[in-house]
């Protein structure tokens, strides 16, 4: 199994999550974020006074799938959150050793 972390642009996660369900990845959780890479925030005019954002907002996406899914998971959240823009955000992959279904204690690909 692997954990999916996607960090993208908050207007593309309707798209995303959309996608993601239809393709039967049925389990998310969604998290607002704010941070910055190589866009390095940005700068904006407030009553006349200039003032830097640092910090912009994004959203998380977090999922875990089967290791035999993760390039089908890769490839939805990729084409549906790409603008091309500096910003389109980051996407990590990471293992995960075991999952447990609290309800039922069952584990495994199983508990996904």
């Amino acid at each position: 199994m692997k954990k999916i972390e996607a960090i993208i642009r908050p207007h593309k996660l309707d798209e995303v999550r959309e996608a993601l369900l239809e393709a039967g990845f049925r389990g998310m959780s969604v998290t607002e974020v704010k941070g910055f890479g190589r866009q390095k925030g940005h700068t904006e005019v407030y009553r006349g006074s200039e003032y830097h954002i640092d910090f912009l907002p994004k959203v998380k996406l977090e999922l875990i799938v089967p290791d035999d899914q993760v390039e089908h998971a890769l490839a939805t959240i990729i084409k549906l959150a790409k603008t091309g823009q500096v910003g389109d955000g980051k996407i990590f992959v990471l293992p995960v050793n075991d999952a447990i279904r609290v309800r039922t204690e069952e584990s495994g690909d199983g508990a996904l």
